[in-house]
């Protein structure tokens, strides 16, 4: 690398890291709001600071080089140390300041974080949060959230993990699913039965009904149905549609039951509780996505606990 003397802009590393982590100079501009050719210069313009090679591009991916691996390793924490820096004397609502990526499920953001979103806001209002809510899982370096909010097993093992509980699920079905089929007493009976299947990826198999057995673990019974969905509006509104049995967190069915629109199948058979948990990739945390994870962390406790649930608070996700 070279002997430049010329200190290194915070804005230019910033744009480095923006593409390292998104793989891609397209992604990093509309992340950051900027014209790609800006994206491209500011990553030139430290490539001949440093007199180093940082990216390898091509016309369909760019790769971090050695160095650049080195580079970005250090930037990151160069990063979170300005943040700590910039923060340091900073008191009262202002002092949480920038911009927030969450994802989350869409039931947890429709009828649980969005309703209390108001007072965290006016808690800190330089906050600007970007709240995507989707079903699908999404890449949480690749699309630049600080954190996401995941129901179910986890899977990527690169990124670091705080569990929050599980959520409890139930076997459900509609008085008019009951009036057509009848209620299921045994494991037996579900042959004669539909489950609404729920896949996030069309054309896969689904794997049926589960349940937990004595010794606590997780057992499959093939079942038919006339419908599968990709996504949790879908599964519920299909259920209360007699289209089928579903399994689905306990504290969104509540509601549902309370009302009559749903009624409990096969309680002795429910399925493994599911875990929660929120996800991001790096250890050192932003003071703002901290504050942000510990309130959610907060707000969702009583939810995940044997307290009274929120109507609909969690998607009607499958699980597995």
């Amino acid at each position: 690398m070279t002997n430049n003397s010329e200190p290194l802009p915070l804005d230019v590393v910033q744009v480095f890291m923006r593409v390292a982590e998104s793989a891609s100079f397209t992604r990093a501009a509309e992340l950051m709001g900027m014209p790609r050719t800006s994206v491209s210069a500011a990553v030139q313009r430290l490539e001949a600071l440093l007199g180093a090679r940082l990216l390898h591009r091509t016309t369909r991916r760019v790769q971090l080089t050695p160095d650049g691996e080195a580079f970005a390793q250090r930037a990151r924490e160069l990063l979170a140390d300005a943040e700590e820096l910039r923060q340091l004397f900073q008191y009262g609502p202002a002092a949480l300041q920038g911009r927030l990526r969450v994802d989350m499920p869409v039931g947890m953001a429709r009828n649980l974080v969005l309703p209390r979103l108001p007072q965290f806001l006016q808690a800190h209002p330089a906050l600007q949060i970007e709240l995507s809510s989707t079903d699908r899982r999404v890449d949480l370096v690749g699309e630049g959230f600080d954190c996401v909010l995941r129901v179910g097993p986890l899977t990527d093992s690169s990124l670091l993990a705080r569990p929050l509980g599980r959520l409890p699920l139930i076997n459900c079905a509609s008085p008019a699913y009951v009036r057509a089929f009848g209620l299921p007493q045994s494991l037996h009976d579900l042959a004669a039965h539909r489950l609404i299947h729920y896949l996030p990826g069309l054309g896969a198999r689904s794997p049926g009904f589960e349940y937990l057995d004595e010794s606590g673990q997780t057992r499959l019974v093939p079942m038919a149905g006339a419908l599968t969905v990709n996504n949790s509006e879908a599964y519920l509104h299909g259920c209360l549609a007699g289209l089928g049995i579903i399994q689905a967190p306990e504290p969104a069915m509540r509601p549902w039951m309370d009302r009559g629109e749903l009624v409990e199948v096969l309680p002795d058979f429910r399925p493994a509780p599911m875990p929660v948990s929120l996800l991001y990739a790096h250890r050192r945390l932003p003071r703002r996505v901290q504050a942000f994870m510990d309130w959610l962390q907060d707000i969702m406790a009583p939810y995940l606990a044997s307290g009274t649930a929120a109507p609909g608070a969690f998607s009607a996700t499958a699980p597995g």
